[in-house]
């Protein structure tokens, strides 16, 4: 088990520089399931999500070569098994990709329902199962398992409408579908980043892919994919996360390798809180010297303000003067965070889907826990900006999206540590 002690109130000052998308890594990783070739995929960020995606992918029979930290070649030719292991699918969310890249490729798959964080509100894939039915495929549960297959092997293009903008849907109907008979249309799709980085994967596969990053995706199935080489964009949740560090902690901090379009919806909310943030090709400078304003927010899918930058958002609004509103406009909740700030003097009300956030002098150091990966994240910002020492456990949901936070933390002047202590459940022999 391990924790992180931080002790805060302390500015930030520095680089930090922003690693690949960690949301677009774990759908363009199974989508690799898709190529029959060598696959190399680079800017890969070193997280706990991406190593469970690639096990799953060695597990069906994929031969996977490690170039560097952040770059691997996958090679799918020698797919032995379209049903993937019970215990590491279970383990991450993003493992209900594999549905729709082994069914693209060889018209069936058994992979476990999905796991990875829970936030307190129900994450359906009615429109993934949605979407693979309209294709021709059969979808069951059965023994845990999501059952999907198409008796003619092949699937057949077809027309689809999402019932709701899902992210989740949006990339796994896509890979359904690179390879059906025909062409398909996805209409109400999302627009977020990952869904264009998916599409630009596949495209340079040679899929024929037209749309993405609009609400229409065009589809025209092809024959097969061949291998290539392909970089992972920047992670747009990780640099907002520094950003609102910053925001919250004091200082100036010069965040790289981004994509600094891809980071308006962010930007914007910061400025109206008395950030200053100044653009640059690849990079943004941030500081903050200044008392932090009240503002409302809700988030939107793409364009809008993402739902996996809410809790470090509502950390930050924590500190500003006057009362702000932040309404949750993606799931039904995310809010089991919010007794965890109160800990450390926060004032926050929760109603539904809109947290009333009274801005206060200052918070201070607690034990708290990580309930989730987002969440985690707002726990490290609230203890950044905390007078006094705090102790963050439940760090393995942290560890499933940031790569080396400690050290990049450290590098910006944090006075952070990540200590490992003993289970005491498994000492006590309980468990």
């Amino acid at each position: 088990m391990t924790k992180y002690i931080i002790r805060g109130g302390k500015p930030l000052f520095g680089e930090v520089e922003i690693s690949g998308a960690k949301n677009a890594a774990v759908a363009i990783i199974p989508a690799a399931l898709l190529v029959d070739g060598v696959c190399r995929i680079e800017n890969i960020p070193q997280i706990s999500d991406v190593t469970l995606c690639l096990k799953i992918l060695e597990q069906l029979g994929a031969n996977i070569r490690t170039i560097n930290r952040h770059a691997v070649e996958i090679d799918c030719t020698h797919i032995h098994s379209t049903r993937t292991n019970y215990d590491l699918s279970r383990k991450i969310r993003a493992s209900y990709y594999l549905i729709g890249s082994l069914l693209g490729r060889f018209g069936e798959a058994e992979v476990a329902m999905p796991g990875g964080c829970n936030f307190g509100g129900v994450r359906p894939i009615d429109q993934h199962v949605k979407g693979f039915t309209t294709l021709g495929a059969k979808v069951m549960v059965e023994g845990g398992f999501i059952h999907a297959f198409s008796e003619n092997r092949r699937l057949k293009g077809a027309n689809i409408y999402l019932d709701v903008v899902s992210v989740g849907a949006t990339m796994n109907i896509m890979m359904a579908a690179v390879m059906a008979e025909g062409n398909t249309v996805i209409e109400n799709a999302a627009k977020e980043p990952h869904i264009v980085d998916l599409a630009n994967f596949l495209n340079s596969m040679g899929a024929n892919i037209r749309g993405a990053g609009t609400d229409t995706i065009k589809i025209r199935g092809v024959d097969h994919l061949t291998g290539g080489t392909y970089a992972i964009i920047p992670d747009q949740i990780e640099a907002g996360t520094y950003m609102a560090a910053v925001a919250a902690a004091g200082g100036q901090v010069l965040v790289k390798n981004i994509i600094p379009k891809h980071m308006d919806c962010i930007t914007a909310k910061l400025v109206e809180m008395g950030v200053s943030v100044e653009e640059h090709e690849d990079t943004l400078l941030v500081r903050r010297t200044d008392p932090l304003q009240k503002t409302n927010i809700k988030t939107l899918p793409y364009p809008g303000f993402p739902t996996d930058m809410q809790p470090q958002i509502t950390t930050v609004l924590s500190l500003a003067q006057g009362t702000s509103l932040v309404t949750e406009g993606v799931w039904n909740s995310r809010y089991r965070y919010v007794d965890e700030l109160k800990r450390m003097g926060a004032s926050i009300q929760v109603d539904d889907k809109t947290a009333v956030v009274e801005g206060v002098d200052h918070l201070t150091g607690a034990p708290i826990q990580a309930y989730d990966l987002r969440a985690g994240a707002a726990m490290v910002i609230a203890a950044l900006a905390a007078r006094g020492e705090s102790e963050i456990t439940g760090v393995q949901y942290i560890e499933r999206g940031y790569e080396d936070i400690v050290e990049k933390l450290r590098s910006i002047g944090a006075d952070i540590r990540a200590v490992e202590e003993p289970d005491e459940t498994l000492e006590s022999g309980v468990g």
